[in-house]
């Protein structure tokens, strides 16, 4: 018998959270497969089988363990059963079909074929066939949540009332925090009380970027793979700003205050079990299309809750993108250790004055929320109008200067 234990996952990680079980009690497993999720404060991974044999489950879905605690037992000894046994439906299928006529139960409602596998009877779903009424507006209060002739009548009697949600309900759900939370809730209130944040504001004409997009979108997706996206003109432009005002990419070390001399660009992703912020390794050296590759290959990944450690952790300054939400304005909070976050917004035409008359612009709000212990006004405000500033004039990106006044010198 094999004992499974909980790895050692990261330095300053002691206890873990068994999220599911991919495989059940009694089942034969492969070596090296799947057996279950854990989530740790900062991210989730996977314990794998060590040796093939029969899965003898210790610990539950739910339960809180620590590094080196008993998760399950492997019996290697066993011998493997002769085929894999078959699936839940099948054996339905079977046992309906080896069961006499005579002993059919009296009704036996047919399935529909409806969003999250609702069930229907014959009669009710011959009337929502008939009223256009969609299964997901109604609530079931047969056995299983299965929809009875009464459901689809009380559907039709109010038809503002979503399925599943009754009239002045005061219903209440209680869920456990996962670790992944527990440390977002820790670190935004730990944000807060531990620097002197401050954010400063600033708006850029999107109008440049929009018409590069357009004429090269085709052309770039065909060369790299990618889609040319906006995160890709965000990161550069920050790239450059960082090297020019250092201190918006240094932090506080005791008493001591480090200076990077590289680009590790954190981008915030939401993910289904909360906020995480992978990091783009050495931006500044990296080309567009390197950069837009990144953030899919880390975009999916936090999708899929499959980042690792590394990935999640370090990072030099974050940007963040509240406008994929609708978010028109909003202060960041700053991904401590971290001193600065930069914040894009919704882009929405607005009236601008250009050369004095009045024209529909793409804008976008962005925010620079900064520890003001290490970074000044001077340096925040000056941060921010020179990402602006190589925004609005994308060709400033390539080198960081003006290519006409670099010809001349001036």
């Amino acid at each position: 018998m094999i004992e499974i234990k909980v790895p050692t996952v990261g330095e300053s990680i002691n206890e873990v959270s068994l999220v599911k079980w991919l495989k059940k009690d009694g089942e034969w497993v492969d070596r090296d497969e799947v057996l279950c999720e854990l989530e740790s404060e900062k991210a989730t991974f996977e314990l794998n089988a060590e040796q093939a044999g029969i899965l003898h489950i210790v610990a539950q879905e739910g339960d809180t363990l620590n590094i080196g605690d008993l998760a399950c037992k492997i019996d290697d000894k066993a011998p493997q059963p002769e085929g894999k046994p078959a699936p839940a439906k099948e054996e339905k299928q079977v046992a309906a079909k080896t069961t006499p006529a005579t002993e059919k139960p009296a009704e036996q409602p047919k399935a529909t074929t409806a969003k999250g596998d609702v069930k229907a009877t014959p009669v009710a779903q011959a009337i929502m066939s008939d009223k256009q009424v969609k299964p997901a507006d109604v609530k079931g209060s047969g056995s299983k949540g299965r929809i009875l002739k009464q459901d689809v009548l009380d559907a039709l009697e109010h038809p503002g009332r979503k399925g599943g949600a009754e009239a002045f309900s005061r219903g209440e759900r209680k869920d456990k925090m996962t670790n992944l939370r527990k440390t977002v809730a820790r670190r935004l209130v730990e944000a807060k009380n531990s620097t002197a944040m401050l954010t400063t504001f600033n708006e850029v004409d999107m109008t440049r970027i929009m018409e590069i997009r357009k004429a090269y979108k085709e052309k770039f997706k065909e060369a790299h793979g990618v889609n040319l996206g906006f995160m890709s003109f965000f990161t550069k432009a920050c790239c450059i700003a960082l090297q020019e005002w250092p201190a918006v990419n240094a932090y506080i070390d005791g008493d001591a205050l480090v200076y990077h001399e590289y680009c590790d660009i954190s981008i915030a992703v939401s993910a289904p079990k909360g906020l995480v912020v992978p990091v783009i390794r050495n931006a500044e050296s990296l080309s567009m299309a390197e950069i837009e590759a990144k953030v899919v290959e880390l975009a999916t990944k936090a999708r899929d809750n499959k980042l690792s450690m590394e990935e999640m952790t370090g990072g030099t300054f974050t940007i963040t993108n509240g406008g994929v939400f609708g978010s028109l304005m909003s202060t960041p909070i700053i991904n401590i250790p971290q001193s600065a976050i930069l914040g894009m917004h919704k882009i929405q035409e607005r009236p601008m004055v250009i050369d004095g008359t009045i024209q529909a612009r793409p804008m976008m709000y962005v925010a620079l929320s900064y520890d003001h212990r290490i970074i000044d006004g001077r340096e925040s405000v000056s941060f921010l109008v020179r990402v602006k500033e190589l925004l609005e004039n994308p060709e400033l990106l390539l080198f960081g200067q003006d290519p006409v006044k670099t010809l001349l010198e001036v």
